[in-house]
């Protein structure tokens, strides 16, 4: 191995991967949480809470190339990307407190107080995340080693996703309002998110510098005539589109489709009683440990519903992740990134037919969604780094930073048209917060549950069949650069 392409020891990727955890502790809660905070505790309708995430995150997503451009021309003793991820970390957490913190006004000046601290949120955010992204592409130039760093930051991600989805709404509904519960568990979130971005501070290493710096003007050229980058940002795009739809409405499913008493019957199975007795098994030693009393004929059962489906679902996405590396090993990343994708618009698509009273179905489809999504994760931001490759390999010039910043935006604007096509649908099925539904609405909660979101999948499955960076290709990419470095070092 040269210089450029060391074997990354375990610190490091573990040091790197909290990074993400952090990172997720943010997006996690903005894919499930934000619209039911919004529209359930913050106290505005779903229109304009679809409104404000369509508004703010496409603008969030137009800084993030200004974003990239700025990151790959830092110039510091600790590199270009680190210092960003240490000088923001403070400022992400305070913003993430105050984005699901309900202040005492009314009218307009709430919504003015949602976006103003929205769009700070987002923007760090962009400051923060586009940096680490980029720092996958310059720690090693080695394919499987990258794909090895990837697993364990997602390994990360996916943690903080199970503590999220499991931790959320307990401590919420544990509390005395429901806007003291947010505040209190964003609070907590918030703090940990610090301390995991200094740890990566501190812990990861760049090693992989461009040839020579780049012009602006060279770095929008290279970019507009990188074919596979194309394919990528139409992934990306669709693909969140995907979660956030997803995402948001999975609340709404549980709590108004699903049927109560036979959710009430599920839990009581798998040891999780909606009583005031004491409670027993695991389930009940955790709702114990929490100080939670669930109210069998409020939306409390939903919420443990979804509690469950949550941890259980997230433990087989982190499965999934760690069978990334060996599966792309074997296979190919595009294969793998394929097939997974395929799979995971198919089981969205399933999700349409368990009727309300079918709990186990819902369940079943449950896991095998992130069964199949699970590992395809870390795959596209290994393909990110795969196409930096290639545009270096094409020009002789390197713009990581610009490139990741290019994909985020696309991240962003999916999560964005997403969230409001997601509040746009229950808007149009006439969706009441906090109240006895339609059926119209609990139709509409059902669709924008399974059928609306598994689309821009399967468009994003039409991409990828025709991504050029296949095994063959990406290896031949890497053989050529790493002699290029290595010539270079020499001379």
């Amino acid at each position: 191995m040269s210089e450029t392409s060391p074997r990354l020891s375990f610190r490091e990727k573990a040091g790197y991967a909290c990074g993400d955890g952090a990172a997720n502790l943010v997006f996690q809660t903005m894919l499930f949480y934000q619209l039911t905070f919004y529209t359930d505790a913050f106290g505005i309708t779903a229109t304009a809470a679809g409104t404000l995430f369509l508004v703010v995150r496409c603008w969030d997503a137009a800084f993030d190339p200004i974003m990239g451009i700025i990151a790959d021309r830092t110039v510091s003793r600790w590199g270009k990307f680190r210092p960003w991820i240490l000088g923001t970390a403070l400022p992400f957490g305070l913003l993430f407190w105050l984005a699901f913190h309900t202040p005492h006004v009314g009218g307009s000046a709430k919504l003015v107080y949602a976006y103003a601290t929205y769009i700070a949120l987002m923007m760090v955010y962009s400051a923060n995340n586009t940096p680490y992204s980029a720092l996958n592409a310059v720690m090693t130039g080695d394919d499987l080693d990258r794909t090895s760093l990837a697993s364990f930051r997602f390994v990360a991600a996916m943690t903080a996703a199970l503590v999220v989805q499991s931790f959320t709404l307990p401590v919420v509904y544990g509390a005395a309002t429901l806007s003291a519960g947010w505040s209190k568990a964003i609070g907590i979130y918030a703090v940990v998110a610090v301390v995991l971005l200094v740890i990566t501070f501190l812990s990861a290493r760049e090693r992989i510098l461009p040839a020579r710096e780049s012009t602006f003007g060279e770095d929008i050229r290279d970019l507009s005539r990188n074919g596979p980058w194309y394919l990528m940002f139409a992934i990306t795009l669709f693909i969140f589109i995907t979660l956030a739809m997803r995402g948001g409405a999975q609340n709404y499913y549980f709590t108004y489709y699903a049927d109560r008493a036979s959710v009430c019957a599920f839990v009581r199975h798998w040891g999780f009683p909606l009583t005031t007795d004491p409670l027993h098994g695991f389930g009940g030693w955790l709702l114990n440990l929490l100080d939670l009393r669930l109210n069998p004929n409020g939306s409390n059962g939903a919420a443990i519903l979804q509690w469950l489906f949550n941890i259980l679902g997230n433990v087989v996405t982190l499965i999934g992740v760690l069978c990334s590396r060996p599966l792309s090993a074997w296979l190919g990343k595009k294969t793998v990134f394929l097939t997974g994708l395929a799979a995971t618009a198919a089981a969205g698509a399933l999700f349409a037919l368990p009727g309300q009273r079918s709990i186990g179905e819902m369940f079943f489809l449950s896991l095998l969604w992130p069964a199949c999504y699970g590992p395809t994760i870390p795959l596209l931001w290994v393909m990110i780094a795969d196409v930096v490759d290639f545009s270096e390999w094409k020009t002789g010039r390197r713009a990581t930073g610009l490139t990741y910043a290019a994909i985020v935006f696309a991240l962003k604007a999916g999560l964005g048209v997403g969230g409001w096509l997601g509040a746009l649908v229950l808007d149009q099925y006439h969706y009441v917060a906090n109240a006895v539904q339609l059926p119209e609405a609990v139709q509409g909660i059902r669709l924008a549950a399974s059928i609306f979101p598994a689309v821009p999948f399967a468009v994003a499955v039409i991409a990828v069949i025709f991504y050029p960076l296949g095994k063959t290709a990406t290896a031949k990419i890497s053989a050529e650069l790493q002699a290029r470095r290595q010539a270079a070092a020499a001379a």
